[in-house]
C-alpha cells in the first residue's frame, strides 16, 4: 500500500468518442477518478448516478469526474445516454491504468476483476484520498464532503 500523497500515475484512453484523455491534461484541476466494474450493471448504475447528482457541486469546487471501466467506447456511450452521466467515462480495455491504480484484485469467490475504487487527485497531480471497496449508494455525497475538508485543509 503506497502512502498518501503519492503521484498519481500518467494515463491516456479514449472516450466514447474516441478522444483522448490524459492526466496530464487536468494538470492544475481537482480529479475524481473512479474505477468501477462494468457498465449499466446495478452497482454501477447506483454509483455513476449518485456522482451525476453530485458533479455540478463537485465542479464548483474545480474538480472532474472521470469513470474508468474496461468495457468498449459503445457501451460506455449507451450508459451515459441512459442514465444522463455528466462526466467523462474512458475506456481501459487492456487494464493497464486499473492495475496501475491497484484496482484490479480478488473479488467474490476468488474470481479476479475491477475493483470499485475512486481516487481523489490534487491539482499538483497526488493522490490524496483513496476509497477502496466503495459503496455506491451515496458516494457522490461522500467524495464532495470529503473534497470540501480536503480543500480546506
Amino acid at each position: 500500500m503506497t502512502n498518501i500523497p503519492y503521484r498519481a500515475p500518467e494515463f491516456t484512453l479514449n472516450d466514447a468518442d474516441g478522444v483522448a484523455h490524459s492526466l496530464a491534461d487536468y494538470a492544475g484541476k481537482w480529479v475524481v477518478l473512479y474505477f468501477y466494474p462494468k457498465d449499466d450493471t446495478p452497482g454501477c448504475t447506483v454509483e455513476a448516478c449518485s456522482l451525476r447528482d453530485a458533479r455540478d457541486d463537485l465542479a464548483k469546487l474545480g474538480a472532474e469526474v472521470i469513470g474508468i471501466s474496461k468495457d468498449e467506447a459503445s457501451s460506455h456511450e449507451k450508459f451515459k445516454a441512459k442514465h444522463s452521466l455528466n462526466f467523462t467515462l474512458l475506456s481501459d480495455s487492456e487494464a493497464k491504468v486499473i492495475i496501475a491504480y491497484g484496482a484490479w484484485g480478488k473479488k467474490m469467490y476468488g474470481r479476479e476483476g475491477i475493483l470499485r475504487k475512486t481516487f481523489i487527485i490534487n491539482p499538483a497531480g497526488d493522490v490524496i484520498k483513496v476509497y477502496g471497496r466503495v459503496t455506491p449508494l451515496g458516494h457522490g455525497q461522500q467524495v464532495l464532503s470529503d473534497l470540501r475538508q480536503l480543500q480546506q485543509s
